[in-house]
């Protein structure tokens, strides 16, 4: 029986033509993103994106932020890539501000130190291990509350109304007049914890107030309206924003006179947060009201809210 050489083996067997090595197969990572916004274009850099709401992004980009680049110009010349986004552009430039002006007042600005430097020393003598920097990241980043609301609406009008649908489900002109007022109406109710405190006043769910209170204790007010609030287009859907630096228990107090102090008491509160960090938490309820509207009296008014709450640290 012939035996198999070396160089016949499917095992041992070497190809004398090697196969070149190619290098820098890794996509090319973005240092700046430019999005267009319904037609409003923004220039970002990679390091603002990624300190974005996990909430906010996933709105910018529900099928996954890339930040390489897919594709070389021709010749290899780079092009710029316009990433084409639904989402308001002015609630984005309201996000991009707050967060902008929370970092340039905790690390500083301009060879002009911020907040932090004036609470570094606190690393080092915190009263027991959960406060240590390790556990408590709150020393070390700026922590932002991020409150979001989707409402969507729906107007049932009386039956000596006017307003109607044909058999097809299309909608006359006094049916969407009076969808347009009933989105109106809820535009001017800006007011964050009003609903939900109807919802419990109504349900008697002491969750609900439980939530109400934890936020007020950790930087919102009662009275506290939304940051920013608009109506989709096209849509019967209300998107409302609210963005508040945590209260950490930490005082800083003007020029630097005396050093800071801590309330440990708040800090253990402000802690709790850091559930939502990363892991925003949502919460779904309906609500329902009679209203007025110029024109239809009686209109049963039912709005379907989704609250997302989260934290964010920069």
């Amino acid at each position: 029986m012939a035996t198999a050489t070396m160089s016949s083996s499917p095992i041992t067997q070497v190809s004398q033509n090697q196969v070149p090595t190619h290098h820098n197969l890794q996509p090319q990572l973005l240092t700046r993103l430019h999005l267009d916004l319904r037609g409003k274009r923004f220039e970002v850099d990679r390091e603002t994106i990624m300190n974005l709401p996990e909430s906010v992004l996933l709105c910018l980009f529900p099928n996954g932020l890339v930040l390489s680049r897919q594709m070389d110009g021709p010749d290899g010349e780079d092009e710029e890539e316009v990433y084409a986004v639904d989402f308001d552009p002015d609630c984005f430039s309201y996000v991009l501000a707050f967060f902008r002006g929370a970092s340039e007042t905790f690390y500083g600005t301009g060879g002009q130190p911020g907040l932090f430097a004036a609470q570094q020393h606190l690393q080092d003598s915190a009263p027991s291990p959960e406060f240590a920097p390790n556990q408590n990241p709150l020393i070390t980043k700026q922590a932002i509350i991020v409150l979001r609301e989707e409402l969507e609406y729906f107007s049932i009008p009386t039956k000596e109304s006017n307003a109607a649908t044909d058999e097809a489900g299309i909608a006359n002109q006094p049916m969407i007049d009076m969808k347009r007022r009933c989105g109106e109406w809820l535009m001017d109710k800006k007011n964050i914890f009003t609903a939900l405190q109807r919802n419990v006043n109504k349900e008697n769910n002491m969750a609900e107030q439980h939530l109400i209170d934890m936020l007020c204790m950790s930087g919102f007010d009662r009275e506290d309206e939304w940051g920013f609030r608009a109506l989709e287009p096209s849509r019967c859907c209300i998107s409302s924003i609210a963005l508040v630096l945590l209260k950490t228990g930490i005082t800083h107090h003007a020029n630097g006179d005396l050093p800071v102090e801590v309330d440990y008491q708040q800090m253990a509160t402000a802690q709790k947060l850091l559930l939502f960090w990363r892991k925003p938490a949502r919460k779904c309820w309906w609500d329902g009201i009679e209203v007025e509207v110029p024109g239809e009296k009686g209109i049963k008014l039912w709005a379907r809210r989704v609250w997302t709450l989260e934290l964010s640290l920069i």
